[in-house]
């Protein structure tokens, strides 16, 4: 359907003026440099600022600024009012500055290049012109990024750019009712504080195209929860991307005013919008083909070995470690070519790290003796921190330090075994390519284990998968997460 026939066709309240509204931002915290198209000539800025397009928010600082842009040409929700507050809230709360807009003049180069952030909040409809159409394409191939909210899927049907950033365009809708959300990825920054499952009330659209071969799913619908979803068993209703140069994310939450004053949307809304901006990192590759190795609900097939151990929460999905130093390891299968994945998170100043290529036994130092640890650690010699296959190669720090969380937020390791060779890949980042040569060790000695390290350092893990790389086409069959949530 074309937007001007859709349910979204119909208009609710005329356009409202733009607003220039926005608190001063709280101190945050940035991660990585400004881009360099934000280097825009002062007289150009000045100009801009005068003519407010859109209106600066009040006593920005240099901590971020993020453009919602609310333009409508087809149905309007009431709720945008309310979302345009929540985010310039959740912005004194993250560390960023708010502009807000219905004036698609604000869309060129210049002025966009002035935001790390650009949210579609519940647009409608064709609210671009072809010039602004490709100042938003340079914008976001510079490294910009974008954040659609509901009905940002429900716009710009023409524009093939904006189909692929957003992932896919609104089909359909039922009537407003409760569901159930499987939350598929709890190490991103918008899902991490949810629960594997998670009920509220909205309107839940069905999608034209399935997005999950291009995108990573961070939450599904559960069809057999509500009445007139129409995708199936796999129906994707938020995700994130990296797309042709910048970062995109995307949630179908937001339709009713009430959804803005919900702290689990609103810390989900900020997630994201911090994915956005590269305020915060994620692993936002497509998954597919991954077996679940401790999902969260028991520690079937692993095994500890020495001292300590992990206690496991069932409540959040995780093991954290406790006394040591020990290992624990899964020994219900020998794995050989292969992509292991595992959330992470550390309190503090902790260690921890990832045993691989190592024989079966229940003693740890046999791990460290003939395998290999991929480090968990924030701060020591660069071989012994983060990222490094401890004690013999370092990460490449520059990359590492761009992709890391920092403690108290959740990372994502991927660490790829291909014969001889170890491949690190840190929230989606490779930082890390080591080839044994050590003719005493070899990581074709498949088992693979987690450290408790000692009294004081507390490190927990989530969502630990592996995927099979020595079966024709990789082990890429399709696979749903949704059916092994991680706790």
């Amino acid at each position: 359907m074309h937007p001007h026939s859709s349910p979204h066709s119909r208009s609710e309240s005329g356009p409202g003026a733009p607003s220039g509204r926005g608190p001063v931002p709280a101190p945050g915290r940035r991660s990585g440099p400004r881009r360099g198209a934000r280097l825009a000539a002062v007289g150009a800025t000045l100009l801009l600022a005068l003519t407010a397009l859109p209106a600066a928010a009040s006593g920005a600082a240099d901590d971020g600024r993020v453009l919602v842009f609310s333009k409508t040409a087809g149905f309007r929700h009431d709720s945008i009012p309310d979302g345009i507050a929540a985010i310039e809230e959740l912005g004194a709360q993250g560390g960023f500055a708010v502009d807000a807009t219905e004036d698609a003049a604000a869309f060129t180069p210049d002025n966009l290049a002035r935001y790390d952030a650009v949210v579609f909040l519940s647009t409608t409809g064709d609210v671009l012109d072809t010039a602004q159409q490709s100042a938003f394409e340079g914008y976001v191939r510079a490294g910009g990024g974008y954040a659609g909210v509901h009905a940002a899927a429900d716009t710009e049907y023409d524009w093939p750019f904006y189909e692929g950033l957003a992932g896919a365009y609104f089909q359909s809708h039922p009537a407003i009712q409760q569901a159930t959300v499987d939350v598929e990825d709890r190490a991103n920054p918008a899902t991490a504080h949810l629960a594997p499952t998670w009920e509220r009330t909205d309107e839940w659209y069905n999608y034209r195209t399935n997005p999950r071969e291009r995108v990573r799913v961070l939450a599904a619908l559960d069809e057999s929860s509500y009445q007139g979803g129409e995708m199936g068993e796999d129906h994707p209703i938020s995700w994130c991307q990296e797309y042709q140069g910048g970062r995109a994310f995307y949630t179908g939450f937001g339709h009713t005013k009430e959804s803005y004053a919900d702290p689990a949307f609103r810390q989900h809304l900020l997630g994201g919008i911090r994915y956005a901006t590269g305020a915060a990192h994620a692993d936002c590759r497509p998954e597919q083909g991954y077996t679940p190795l401790f999902d969260g609900t028991s520690t079937d097939g692993w095994k500890q070995a020495g001292p300590g151990g992990f206690t496991l929460d069932t409540g959040s999905g995780t093991l954290t470690s406790t006394g040591g130093m020990g290992m624990l390891w899964y020994q219900a299968s020998e794995l050989h070519a292969y992509s292991l994945k595992l959330d992470w998170k550390m309190a503090g100043d902790d260690n921890s790290g990832v045993y691989v290529g190592f024989p079966a036994s229940d003693d740890p130092w046999s791990a460290v003796d003939n395998g290999y640890e991929v480090q968990i650690d924030a701060t020591d010699t660069p071989d012994h921190t983060t990222g490094s296959v401890y004690g013999f190669q370092s990460a490449d720090l520059a990359k590492r330090d761009a992709a890391l969380n920092p403690p108290g937020e959740w990372n994502t390791y991927e660490i790829r075994v291909e014969g001889e060779r170890l491949r690190i890949w840190l929230n989606g980042v490779e930082i890390n390519d080591f080839t044994n040569s050590d003719p005493a060790r070899s990581l074709l000695q498949g088992y693979v284990g987690i450290q408790n390290h000692g009294e004081g350092d507390e490190v927990s893990f989530r969502n630990i998968r592996v995927k099979d790389l020595s079966a024709k086409g990789g082990g890429s069959q399709r696979h749903h997460q949704r059916h092994h949530h991680d706790g």
